[in-house]
């Protein structure tokens, strides 16, 4: 069980990188549909980087805290209320809907490719300062780079589902995009049910950690090695 000193510490180099991450990432949904011309989310006040406005409280708030408490502060994941978007007011709906989606993870990598670069002066920072403004910048690669990630995975209302429905041909879209009502509850399962269900048959089975953290490797690798690392 981790000490209340723990918690803080975990606290302090896990919390800014989250929330900046899940904040811009939101922001980047509402701010691209406004630029092809649907402004609900700034009418709603979500094109900002106030955090408050983003805020979802499991995802946001208990998620990432059980995560930190079950692995002894070694590992936060979490999401923001999802940025409200009318595809009917934008002015090509199929092909600018995958603009808005590419949006959250395209900023994400954006972060995590500024994160790795800033870590070099990061370094040359007195003593304990230089370590913990090293492990909030490390830490925010690896969450912006599962954020876009997990994002772009081919589920709607994930991200990647909503690339894939604006690529489909229309019938085929349409078709695609009735998985929307079951989205929430498929991706519960990959990520939650199946891997605890494995893991009460003595099993490590995990398809959507056997599938993505490869990815996450990979990318994670390439934005260090541009970064100079």
């Amino acid at each position: 069980m981790m000490t209340l000193t723990q918690i803080g510490q975990a606290l302090s180099v896990w919390l800014l990188p989250m929330v900046t991450a899940i904040t811009l990432h939101e922001a980047a949904h509402g701010w691209m549909a406004e630029k092809f011309g649907d402004d609900t989310a700034r009418q709603l006040g979500r094109v900002t980087f106030n955090p408050i406005r983003h805020v979802d409280p499991f995802g946001t708030l208990i998620l990432p805290g059980l995560l930190l408490l079950l692995s002894g502060g070694t590992v936060a994941f979490g999401w923001a209320k999802p940025v409200p978007v009318n595809f009917g007011r934008l002015r090509q709906p199929k092909r600018d809907m995958i603009w808005v989606a590419l949006a959250g993870p395209g900023i994400n990598v954006l972060m995590a490719l500024a994160a790795a670069i800033l870590l070099h002066p990061a370094f040359l920072l007195p003593g304990t300062l230089a370590a913990w403004v090293a492990s909030n910048l490390a830490n925010a690669v690896l969450i912006n780079v599962v954020l876009a990630c997990f994002n772009m995975i081919p589920i709607p209302p994930l991200d990647g589902g909503r690339v894939v429905v604006g690529v489909l041909p229309p019938v085929y879209a349409w078709r695609y995009a009735q998985l929307e009502r079951y989205g929430l509850p498929i991706v519960i399962g990959l990520v939650f049910i199946i891997p605890f269900l494995a893991s009460q048959m003595g099993s490590s089975f995990n398809p959507l950690a056997s599938v993505l953290l490869p990815v996450v490797d990979y990318v994670s690798s390439l934005i260090f090695r541009i970064a100079g690392w």
